[in-house]
């Protein structure tokens, strides 16, 4: 096997800028730098060559950034980081966003789902399930119906599915409440304040989708500008308890029922406070931050004990390792899939998340930066720990790269060696390569 790795040192090398990805996509092609005289428009001499052959590992390799935790643990972890740093600029400034923010009237919510049947849960009051049972927390019949063949599969499916139509919905609600608490219409509303949220969905052990946000009130412009003095965080808790009980999606009709769907019942709303002025009793940007950033990197194969990867068939589940529960409700997806009213909704083709096809972190334009924001400073970042010097003036760089998609994964012998490398420093969310410079 050793034989097979070729040049130890160099692979090696390669293998740790991959910061611990275990997944690599592999490209063939090359990468071409040539000198240009911007006076004359000439293209002058090679100044950097790089060809996929001639890397340790015979192709550029380049981090999978899946964001799931089951799938890859190390990108999984820069994601996380990411998530963290984006909720955290929206709440104390930062990152291109300012500081000023940080007064302005802030809470987190919680957006539950609707019940779809009675489940194995644990009680807050002491007394047992309705089973009987004091459940332990690591329990896996948390969350499992107490009787599947009355469980509502169908409907749970369906909520997954359009969970995200009906976050935009209360977004629009959410807007109308604030303006008529403050005496505007919708029009002037504009002209005064402006809401900005980040959310992501969660699972919960049921395998229904969730939300938690921080929702913030701007001024006009956004973040850079104070808000009215009527926002406060009461009236924008009072704004969102109303608009999360008006906000109604409505679903399709299957076997004469007609699906509607709103959130549940439970909706928990807290306004953040600075931790330089809590003394640590109440909700704090730091752990709201970390607490959203925690579920950004789990899916429905976290908390449910479901698939974290599509599938092409339906046969696949005879092999998986997958708990009854989270069975059904693919079976339910695939099911519902096949129905040509429902083609707009995929659930064939997101069946392993049980219906739900949104992204799991997301954020309104101002809320603060973007995660692309954040992978681009990190690449410019390490490309400038390895540049080449300046060019003099009148001189710039061309680049002419062409790359082709070769595989994925690393080869038994690689994986061998990258178990028992450390990460390169600095090798997060972007690939490395050995640069070969040419004369």
């Amino acid at each position: 096997m050793l034989a097979s790795l070729g040049n130890l040192p160099e692979l090696a090398r390669q293998l740790s800028g991959l910061g611990g990805c275990t997944h690599p996509v592999r490209l063939d092609g090359h990468r071409t730098e040539y000198d240009v005289d911007t006076r004359t428009g000439e293209i002058g001499s090679v100044l950097h060559h790089l060809d996929s052959a001639s890397l340790p590992a015979g192709q550029l390799l380049v981090r999978c950034n899946n964001r799931r935790a089951t799938r890859c643990p190390a990108c999984a972890e820069v994601y996380r980081r990411d998530t963290y740093h984006l909720i955290t600029a929206g709440l104390r400034g930062g990152k291109g966003t300012s500081d000023q923010v940080a007064t302005h009237p802030r809470v987190f919510a919680t957006f539950t789902a609707p019940g779809f049947g009675p489940v194995h849960n644990r009680r807050t009051d002491g007394r047992p399930c309705r089973c009987g049972t004091h459940h332990d927390q690591e329990d896996a019949a948390l969350g499992t119906p107490l009787n599947p063949d009355s469980y509502d599969y169908e409907a749970a499916v369906l909520w997954n599915a359009h969970a995200g139509a009906l976050w935009r919905r209360f977004s629009i609600y959410l807007g109308r409440k604030v303006a008529k608490r403050a005496g505007l219409t919708q029009r002037t509303f504009r002209d005064h304040a402006r809401i900005s949220f980040a959310k992501v969905a969660e699972y919960q052990k049921r395998g229904a989708v969730h939300f938690h946000a921080v929702i913030r009130i701007d001024g006009p412009e956004g973040g850079d500008t104070s808000p009215p003095p009527w926002a406060t965080a009461e009236l924008l808790t009072d704004s969102i308890r109303a608009a999360a009980t008006t906000a109604r999606i409505d679903g399709p009709v299957i076997d004469g029922r007609a699906y509607a769907f709103a959130f549940g019942r439970q909706l928990d709303v807290r306004p953040i406070r600075s931790a330089d002025f809590d003394g640590g009793q109440e909700l704090t940007e730091r752990a709201v931050a970390a607490y959203i950033a925690k579920y950004a990197t789990k899916g429905a194969e976290t908390a449910t004990g479901t698939l974290d990867r599509p599938i092409r068939f339906l046969a696949e589940l005879a092999q998986a390792r997958i708990s009854d529960h989270a069975r059904r409700m693919i079976r339910t997806a695939w099911a519902l899939g096949a129905r040509k009213d429902l083609e707009h909704l995929r659930l064939r083709a997101w069946a392993h998340t049980l219906g739900f096809r949104g992204h799991f972190s997301t954020k309104s334009r101002r809320y603060s930066t973007t995660l692309g924001a954040l992978r681009t400073a990190r690449a410019a970042w390490r490309r400038a720990q390895t540049a080449p010097p300046a060019p003099q003036d009148g001189d710039t760089t061309l680049v002419l790269a062409h790359w082709v998609f070769a595989g994925t994964g690393l080869s038994a012998a690689e994986t061998w060696l990258a178990a028992s490398l450390e990460p390169a420093i600095g090798t997060e969310g972007e690939p490395t390569w050995t640069t070969v410079t040419t004369s």
